[in-house]
């Protein structure tokens, strides 16, 4: 591959360039999520005549220091949205003298690695693993000595995801003579808003390695006990919508309600009716929450009824067909108690991120494997799934794969104590970086053995054609 220089560049093994990647032929774009397949097999994956996962948990424990270093300068440094250009480049130093191809994003501040395995053969496979890197806009209040100090934070723990992708890379770099495929290192902005995922396909991440990954996994740090791998099959969080809503009326004097179109009367009874609906109208089994974040109303003057008002307020289901049921319920209940009150409502209603779903197969794999390299009482399957929402989703509608929490809390610390991602308050535990790196790198070595255990249909039919040939 012929690439321009980059100022990156710090090894001739090693070359960037800016995207797009490659656009996916009409094949490659047939979403493979509903595919029927047999359960993978258990591998049995070594490393050195060694078990695999024991290998790399050794690796990453190895590797922590320089990653808890990394993560500390990614947290004091937090950038926001899909311009973090400092996280880049830091990712795009850490990754410099590895043996891979390295590509910088057009629209979004991206970086996408591909490792080409040793033993990928004449049909090579991959797998995609991937981290977010964005910040969020809050104002730090821990106290940590690497505490951000610019008005935002890593508060949701993407510090961590970034640095426990470095490793993971660094890991697989270590033995990559011994990889049978390759392996796409997803390194993405954007996730708390607007979100970088689908930028990112549509640049070409899917396609980086030459063909759709036959998986993808991704992992999310919180305040769980410490260690342990939190997983489910199927819906895992919700989809995720902003509803921004103005409610129009006429103004006038406070004194005379009567003379005047009184708007906020009209959406404080939205906003509570809006609560009502969704209990009434959809399945309390497959639940839709609508949570307002957002009110104005007036311009500071105390006697003045405004003439409009309105709230924002962010809308959660976990069934992405329900979607647009939710955005008709709203409609019919807002413009319905604004007629009511005489008054007239705009609403707007904007779908953000699909439901994150994981595939049931490629979860049990998953589970399966960090059992194998950590215990099985380390993986943990959840009792239900979670009403927060991540754009990793996005993938997952086009590749299989899994998502999971990792937890960084203490276990004796009560769940009430415990202070939950986006809160000013929030501590993530980096003595996990080792064991996150190493499960990321487990995981994707295991999967490409699988896949030639059991290939895929159209894997192995392209097999079994060269062959014959």
């Amino acid at each position: 591959m012929t690439v321009p220089q980059s100022p990156y560049q710090k090894d001739p093994r090693t070359a960037y360039r800016t995207g797009p990647y490659r656009q996916p032929s009409p094949e490659q774009s047939v979403p493979r999520q509903g595919q029927q397949l047999p359960p993978l097999p258990v591998t049995q994956a070594t490393l050195d005549s060694r078990p695999a996962g024991e290998v790399l948990r050794e690796d990453g424990t190895q590797l922590l220091e320089h990653l808890q270093v990394l993560r500390r300068d990614l947290h004091q440094n937090p950038e926001i949205g899909n311009h973090t250009p400092y996280t880049q480049a830091k990712v795009l130093e850490e990754l410099s003298g590895l043996s891979l191809e390295i590509t910088t994003g057009v629209s979004v501040t991206s970086v996408v690695a591909v490792l080409r395995g040793g033993k990928r053969g004449d049909h090579p496979v991959s797998v995609l693993l991937r981290a977010d890197m964005d910040a969020l806009e809050v104002a730090e209040r821990t106290g940590s000595p690497f505490a951000a100090t610019n008005g935002y934070m890593h508060a949701c723990g993407h510090d961590l995801h970034t640095s426990a992708l470095v490793g993971a890379a660094k890991l697989l770099s270590r033995h990559r003579e011994e990889i049978p495929g390759d392996v796409i290192f997803m390194f993405q902005p954007g996730e708390e808003g607007p979100g970088g995922a689908r930028p990112m396909i549509e640049e070409g991440v899917l396609d980086a390695a030459g063909r759709r990954p036959v998986a993808a996994y991704g992992i999310h740090v919180g305040p769980q006990d410490y260690g342990n791998f939190y997983h489910v099959p199927g819906p895992l969080m919700a989809s995720s919508s902003n509803l921004r809503l103005t409610v129009h009326g006429k103004g006038g004097h406070g004194s005379r309600p009567h003379d005047a179109i009184d708007p906020v009367a009209a959406m404080a009874e939205i906003q509570v009716a809006l609560q009502t609906a969704v209990t009434r109208r959809f399945d309390a089994m497959n639940p839709v929450v609508i949570t307002v974040t957002n009110l104005w109303a007036g311009d500071g003057a105390i006697n003045a009824i405004p003439d409009k008002c309105g709230f924002s307020a962010t809308v959660r289901v976990l069934d992405d067909a329900a979607i647009d049921r939710v955005r008709q319920v709203i409609t019919e209940v807002a413009s319905n108690v604004a007629a009511a009150h005489r008054c007239a409502v705009d609403i707007d209603f904007e779908i953000l991120y699909p439901t994150t779903k994981t595939n049931p197969r490629e979860n049990a794999f998953a589970a399966g494997v960090w059992s194998r390299q950590f215990g099985s009482d380390r993986v943990v399957p959840m009792r239900s799934p979670m009403m927060a929402s991540e754009d990793f989703g996005f993938v997952l509608q086009q590749v299989p794969g899994t998502f999971v929490w990792l937890g960084t809390a203490n276990p004796e610390t009560p769940q009430a104590k415990r202070e939950w991602n986006h809160s000013p308050l929030a501590r993530f535990d980096d003595s996990i970086l080792g064991d996150q790196a190493a499960a990321l790198a487990g995981v994707a070595f295991e999967r490409l053995v699988a896949e030639e255990l059991l290939p895929s249909p159209t894997i192995h039919a392209a097999r079994q054609a060269a062959q014959q040939g």
